[in-house]
Formats: structure tokens, C-alpha cells, sequence
């Protein structure tokens, strides 16, 4: 699994930079998308995908435990659609 402090030492690795900068760098890009998606932007990036965000409307689901009905509030929430040249990557 890739976490974030993994792809700080890639970057840093890969760069021949300090670990500071590549914290630097990893957070300056994750914040870039995490603020478009905030402004309800996309955020594509080519040869990987594109991020974006969908709004769920309000609806009706059931507690499990009680059977009883409960209201589910509007939300949004953020999808990934993979460009082709990814999914192409992943299934070899």
C-alpha cells in the first residue's frame, strides 16, 4: 500500500531532494486537488484520471436494527474515473 509519508521518500528518492522538500511538494499537490474539489471543480490528470465531485440528494433509507425509516441528508462526494492508459497499466 502507497501512503503519504511512501510517496514523500519516492519523491524525495526520485528527485535527490531533502525529505523536506518533498513534504513540501507531495502536500502543495494534494492541496491543489483537494481545493478544486472543494470549488466543485474536477481535477484531471492525464494518463491517470479524474477526480470530481457528485452530490448525492437527500433519500430515505431504513436502521437496520430498528427497521425504522430515517432521513439520509443531501452530501457530496468525491469520484475517481481512471483514464484508459491506467486501467490499460492495472490490467496486464
Amino acid at each position: 500500500m502507497l501512503t503519504k509519508k511512501n510517496l514523500q521518500e519516492l519523491v524525495k528518492d526520485e528527485l535527490a531532494t531533502t525529505a523536506q522538500e518533498a513534504e513540501a511538494a507531495v502536500n502543495v499537490i494534494l492541496e491543489a486537488i483537494r481545493s478544486e474539489l472543494e470549488k466543485g471543480e474536477s481535477v484531471s490528470i492525464a494518463g491517470f484520471g479524474t477526480f470530481s465531485v457528485v452530490e448525492r440528494s437527500a433519500r430515505k433509507g431504513i436502521n437496520p436494527k430498528t427497521k425504522e425509516t430515517i432521513e439520509i441528508p443531501a452530501s457530496k462526494n468525491v469520484k475517481f474515473k481512471p483514464a484508459s492508459k491506467l486501467k490499460n497499466s492495472v490490467n496486464k
